[in-house]
């Protein structure tokens, strides 16, 4: 986190340093002396940041940085208040260099200050700068023999993976094959893994075994000596001669030799790199003779690595609910036997476990401490966070998670951090997340790539290295959502409360320090004192608080100045205070599902805005000014609400200007009713689009929209919607060819020819547009369509769906056709078909025809069926299936 601080501050003082700014004598060369000692600084503050060493003098380097950002940033508002519009031009200078004397005077006070704290830091620098480092990796090894000597009795959940892996090792190809274990920290990788290496199956099919602890400090000449004390201490033979002095690549030709024409098993506990990997696999030959190689690893990437071409990778998961009570209970109780009245503080103090075994054994060891009454064990669920920083019997789970943490590298860590300001099992949504670490800076830029993706790569990466949780993915395999394991979130607590600059208020007055810099408010703004003067607050959340009244937030935005983000998601506001728009710093305003209704006239002023987050609100109309955001990269601005017939959905209306936004990346959803022919043309311009939603064309803006579409080589989703008119998209000649998601409302009067060109599209969603069977046979061969959604868009009686089509297609939807009687599937079509939904059909009246062939089909939904449907359905052999789930909903049609 420091040394995000330190690399966001030199990010601004460059620039600053090279811009005309009359400054004050000696006032540059200080910023100049500042700048130098931090950047020399940077490299030693990494390694002791990412060691935990000299936290002291790392934690007075970040708050210098956080000071030199605020101060900078300071100085320039003032300057921006001083500036003044509309003056004569020579009258206008003459009092503008007077105003701008007081901004530069302070701005030199406080450098001056800054300076001195940065002369300090730089010999206390000179001390630690030799620090040896710390010996994390060894503490982690020494816990880890605990893993191995559990007795079989206390295991549970294991049978199933065991026999797996044991399968995977004794089976299989005569090649050599790798398997790979990986999960999150304490799920009991070793513990599963040792069970099978000493299972009797393991050892009487290989002739020679081989158990390597990796671990974070590896040495790979050690490793290989080990290797080889094994293999020749399993056939009571001395180690040859001379291996205490061999270099490492004739320790390597020694194994390598050894094992020629062997079948061997070798495990590699805890490999933390690529670079481990490499470093040990060329000792382990290949000779045809079926041996394996197993792997344990918290990082997805690493065991997909390690497997390479021939192998498995095994994903070992959280206990099942039965085997965590099973183990709780025999830790806890020692039975399978529970008094009944610590039956539900059990169930709550488990559910903070959330699966993960090492968390249930460190607290029902600790719980055994305890005396068995409900007042007792109540107190250990509510006060789990401060016990994982305070009692020694969960000090070893801490530092086994808490290593995981310190593995990352330096940009990573800030973004981890950043997830404990969400609620605890609160879904997060990624596109949200991704905003918000962009706005925050906590991504930087490289030539070729957006910051959003390289924001999603960041967030993938923690997802590899299991310290975030998938929550929800569509067919396309994208992470919609995600969350933070509770005991994962506890540790990640603890770092952000050695940070000592963010805080949670989930407490009535929470006690804030001075300089707190990210604030997170939890249920009730009671809960924070009024008497905090926020003058370092640079980003403020709310979450589930209910009420909000006017004088608070008058009163509150009228005191922070330096606001960088500012998320009220669904926080009971009615009007937006117009001091929002003082805020110049603003990056992310996050206004989803508030009562607000129209914006502040004078939004153009905040000219740093990025992202402006107006879904479910009854905004409409959009200042003009607003257009003039240069730096606007997201504008989502709609509704959607449900009617009995359908959804309708209200977009924001078009004007003219909307080309100025030229960094768009994201715009949802604009009505081009009223201004159609000059907006759409607009449009063109915004070259940059990912997302763009369209509603309110007419038959005469096809072709502008075509034209316009045409150049925005980068968009990955569409969405034009139409009503009560004709939707003319035939002129598009050449599609983005990188579009993944395309959503078409209103009346076709020719089938596009260019969907046939999308390759990339794999989510395709068409409403009343009238296509016929050839229509259908072009979308059958799009190689990569995953989901598909037909809705009162074909009036054919009959469907069939060809041998060999849609290839990829997981899930169908298929609604309101008037006129469809018979639905037909051919033996190949639709090979991985999971899901299938047909509603509001009322012709239909057989279920489809060889359904059968769908051997992958999982789940199929029928909705206002008639009932001679529900009768056919009843009468085939579809709803006993055991792979499939058959859900009827809502009544049949009459």
């Amino acid at each position: 986190m420091a040394e995000s601080a330190v690399t966001s501050v030199l990010d601004k003082l460059i620039p600053f340093l090279s811009q005309e700014v009359n400054l004050l004598t000696g006032v540059r060369q200080e910023v100049e002396f500042i700048r130098d000692e931090l950047c020399s600084i940077q490299g030693v503050l990494r390694e002791s940041d990412a060691r935990e060493e000299n936290k002291d003098w790392v934690n007075q380097v970040r708050d210098i940085a956080y000071d030199i950002e605020d101060t900078l940033d300071e100085f320039n508002l003032r300057l921006q208040q001083h500036q003044g519009h509309g003056f004569l031009g020579f009258l206008y200078k003459t009092v503008n260099l007077v105003k701008h004397l007081k901004p530069r005077h302070h701005l030199a006070t406080q450098i001056q200050s800054i300076k001195s704290r940065v002369h300090d830091v730089y010999e206390r620098r000179q001390r630690y700068g030799g620090s040896s480092s710390n010996s994390l990796g060894d503490t982690w090894h020494d816990h880890r023999g605990d893993a191995l000597h559990i007795k079989e009795d206390e295991l549970v959940g294991i049978d199933k993976p065991r026999e797996k892996l044991i399968e995977w090792l004794v089976g299989g190809e005569s090649r050599l094959e790798v398997v790979s274990v990986y999960g999150m920290p304490g799920w009991g990788k070793t513990t599963l893994v040792k069970k099978v290496y000493d299972h009797e199956r393991v050892l009487e099919h290989f002739q020679h075994h081989a158990w390597i602890n990796v671990s974070q400090s590896f040495k790979t000449k050690e490793l290989i000596k080990d290797m080889i004390e094994q293999f020749f201490g399993e056939i009571k033979e001395p180690v040859p001669q001379g291996v205490d002095t061999m270099d490492e690549d004739s320790l390597k030709t020694t194994v390598n030799l050894f094992l020629q024409q062997k079948r061997y098993v070798v495990i590699l506990d805890d490999i933390w790199s690529i670079h481990a990997w490499e470093a040990l696999k060329y000792a382990l030959p290949d000779s045809n003779c079926g041996s394996r190689i197993m792997v344990t690893t918290r990082s997805s990437d690493i065991a997909s690595f390690c497997k390479g071409l021939y192998g498995h990778v095994y994903n070992l998961e959280s206990l099942a609910s039965e085997d965590s009570w099973t183990l709780f209970c025999k830790k806890a109780f020692g039975e399978n036997s529970y008094p009944p009245e610590l039956l539900e503080v059990s169930e709550n103090i488990l559910k903070r476990c959330g699966g993960l075994p090492l968390a249930i054994v460190a607290i029902c060891s600790f719980l055994s401490t305890k005396k068995k009454t409900m007042i007792e064990w109540e107190i250990v669920h509510r006060s789990l966070g401060s016990l994982l920083e305070s009692n020694d019997k969960l000090e070893n789970m801490k530092e086994i998670l808490s290593l995981s943490y310190n593995d990352l590298p330096y940009y990573l860590k800030p973004c981890l951090l950043y997830l404990d300001y969400f609620p605890e099992d609160y879904l997060i949504e990624t596109s949200r997340l991704i905003k918000l670490w962009t706005a925050e800076g906590l991504v930087s830029e490289k030539e070729g790539v957006t910051v959003e993706e390289i924001a999603e790569s960041h967030l993938h990466e923690l997802i590899n290295r299991n310290l975030v949780q998938v929550a929800e993915t569509n067919y396309e395999g994208r992470v919609n959502r995600c969350r933070v394991h509770d005991i994962i979130r506890e540790i990640i607590l603890s770092k952000l409360r050695d940070q000592n600059c963010g805080a949670i208020a989930a407490k009535q007055h929470t006690k804030l320090s001075e300089k707190v810099r990210w604030l997170s408010i939890h249920s009730s703004v009671d809960n924070v004192p009024e008497n905090n003067s926020f003058s370092h607050l640079r980003s403020l959340f709310m979450f589930g608080v209910d009420t909000f009244p006017k004088s608070y937030v008058h009163s509150f935005f009228s005191r922070i100045r330096l606001l960088r983000v500012l998320d009220l998601r669904d926080a009971p506001l009615e009007e937006l205070p117009n001091e929002i728009v003082n805020l110049f710093y603003l990056r992310y305003l996050g206004l989803r599902r508030t009562k607000i209704k129209k914006l502040p006239k004078t939004m153009g002023k905040l000219q740093n805005l990025e992202t402006l987050d107006l879904k479910g609100t009854s905004v409409r109309e959009l200042p003009s000014k607003l257009f003039k955001l240069h730096q606007l990269r997201h504008l989502i601005v709609y509704n959607v609400e449900i009617k009995p017939y359908g959804q309708i959905l209200a977009g924001f209306v078009g004007r003219v200007g909307i080309r100025r936004l030229v960094n768009l990346q994201e715009l949802l959803h604009i009505d081009v009713r009223d201004q159609g022919g000059l907006v759409v043309r607009e449009l063109g311009e915004l070259i940059q689009l990912r997302r763009l939603g369209i509603k309110g064309m007419r038959k005469e803006y096809g072709a502008d929209l075509c034209s316009s579409i045409q150049k925005m080589k980068n968009l990955r989703f569409l969405k034009v919607i139409s009503r009560g008119e004709v939707l003319d998209l035939q002129s598009l000649s050449f599609p983005p060819m990188l579009l993944q998601r395309l959503e078409l409302v209103g009346e076709l009067e020719n089938f596009p020819n260019w969907i046939s060109s999308l390759l990339n599209l794999k989510k395709l969603y068409l409403e009343k547009c009238g296509f016929s069977d050839d229509s259908l046979e072009v979308l059958q061969a799009l190689p990569n369509l995953l989901e598909l959604t037909l809705y009162e868009a074909y009036d054919g009686e009959e469907m069939c769906f060809k041998g060999s089509g849609f290839p990829t297609l997981k899930y169908l939807r298929l609604g309101k056709f008037e006129r469809l009687k018979l639905v037909r599937v051919e033996d190949g079509a639709m090979p991985h078909l999971e899901k299938l939904d047909i509603a509001e059909c009322k012709m239909l009246k057989k279920v489809p025809l060889d359904i059968e062939c769908l051997t992958n089909l999982k789940f199929l939904d029928f909705a206002h069926m008639p009932k001679e449907f529900a009768m056919a359905l009843n009468s085939t052999q579809i709803g006993g299936r055991d792979w499939m789930r058959v859900n009827w909903r809502n009544k049949h049609l009459e």
